[in-house]
């Protein structure tokens, strides 16, 4: 061990302070806590539930009186003064479990159907909902038939429809509903 001046051993301390002060002044570790949600529809047997909700999307009412369509495949339309800015645009989705090479009887309960503003009186019709199915069919009172061709029993399918949109129709956000019957045969 050789001697060391006290230059050397104050060169030293300062070196270790400076190390020290260092780690002190460093930023502490954030750690911050996000919730997530989760969802799951479990469908017995003889059964279906509502999926995913008809989402016509934001849209901008004109002078003149138009429509608004959601095909089952998802694509929209419109006609009339009726300008499409963006939203979510979805079809209705029903999805059920039966079992394979089962018939199943859809039909509406009633159409056409109102959608509301929130808050306020005034209305728009929902009709013309259509069935995605080879090829689209638009669904009535009176029963269609289709066959359950998965080995699972489950199976799935959307709904589209036709909005129909006054002339200056009043801003808001509107909701309403619609029924649909399966008859498992």
């Amino acid at each position: 061990m050789g001697s060391q001046t006290s230059s050397e051993l104050l060169q030293k301390a300062a070196a270790t302070a400076l190390g020290l002060l260092s780690l002190a002044m460093a930023p502490a570790a954030v750690a911050q806590v996000q919730t997530g949600s989760a969802k799951v529809a479990v469908v017995s047997r003889l059964s279906f539930i509502n999926v995913e909700e008809l989402e016509f999307g934001t849209l901008l009412s004109g002078a003149t009186a138009g429509t608004v369509v959601i095909s089952p495949a998802g694509a929209r339309t419109k006609t009339g003064g009726v300008t499409l800015v963006g939203g979510t645009v979805q079809p209705a989705r029903f999805a059920g479990r039966g079992t394979r090479n089962q018939t199943v009887l859809i039909s509406l309960v009633n159409t056409p159907s109102t959608l509301q503003r929130v808050g306020g009186t005034e209305t728009m019709t929902l009709d013309q909902l259509t069935l995605g199915s080879t090829p689209s069919a638009v669904l009535t009172t009176t029963p269609q038939a289709f066959r359950i061709t998965a080995p699972s029993g489950v199976f799935n399918f959307p709904i589209g429809g036709r909005l129909s949109v006054a002339a200056n129709q009043v801003p808001g956000d509107y909701v309403g509903t619609f029924a649909v019957t399966l008859n498992y045969q």
